[in-house]
């Protein structure tokens, strides 16, 4: 009762913002949304309900893993240019450059020179986005210590969610004082007037997946005319009743 009841109340802000994506996408308007947090935030989870209610035709989802064999011989930021939407389409990643200043600061996969370099690179990279008038949206997903080992527990209970788990997330939570610290360096350092950061409390899901969509409403919304349009005039005139009558008949 307590799932049903979670669906009735995020339904109208669902058709709400495919109302938006719909609107956005007929008049050519782009956006980018990033989801970061702590592992077992509940990032799959909103996107995922995003997924269910946006037009397929102009959404994109980029699960953003570790850099293959090709991408670790390119520049670090041009595997996420390449991924960036076309125009009237929507670009959502569940983890993004972000990366760099989290996962390999924290385990040593860049060096301090990169990883601190990083920080002008992604403010230069986001506005150059922005510059554009694509609309960037961050979001990240706060929970406590306390909360993450409660849903890695109930993953590894679930047969069917046991492969979410993995040594990784075990060995990043042995280091969680130094990914909070980088979260707070990444915060204080990327947070800016073309592209803000927005933290939610993500310790009950579906007050965090209500406060997603919210959120994207109002940024995604402001100033834009969601009104479907009309008919044509050539379809107009095909259902005139005046039309069917100087048909043939059979």
């Amino acid at each position: 009762m307590n799932k049903q009841r979670d669906k009735d109340e995020l339904k109208p802000l669902q058709k709400q913002l495919a109302l938006i994506h719909q609107a956005m996408g007929r008049q050519g308007k782009s956006a980018v949304i990033v989801f970061e947090g702590q592992d077992a935030a509940g990032k799959g989870g909103v996107i995922r309900r995003l997924g269910w209610c946006l037009d397929p035709r102009w959404l994109s989802v980029w699960p953003i893993a570790a850099p293959d064999i090709r991408e670790q011989r390119q520049h670090w930021l041009q595997r996420f240019w390449q991924r960036l939407p076309e125009q009237g389409r929507w670009a959502v990643f569940d983890r993004s450059w972000y990366g760099r200043v989290l996962v390999e600061r924290v385990e040593g996969f860049a060096e301090p020179d990169a990883w601190q370099r990083a920080y002008r690179e992604i403010n230069e990279f986001e506005q150059a986005i922005t510059a554009e008038h694509v609309q960037l949206v961050k979001i990240w997903l706060d929970i406590s210590a306390d909360t993450q080992l409660e849903r890695f527990e109930a993953r590894f209970r679930d047969p069917a969610k046991q492969w979410k788990l993995t040594p990784e997330d075990l060995r990043n939570r042995n280091r969680w004082p130094e990914y909070q610290a980088a979260r707070d360096d990444l915060l204080e350092h990327t947070h800016h007037n073309a592209a803000p950061w927005f933290r939610v409390d993500a310790n009950n899901k579906h007050q965090a997946r209500m406060s997603c969509f919210r959120l994207l409403i109002e940024e995604l919304g402001k100033g834009l005319d969601t009104t479907p349009p009309g008919p044509s005039e050539d379809i107009r005139r095909f259902f005139h009743p005046e039309h069917h009558d100087s048909q043939p008949t059979d």
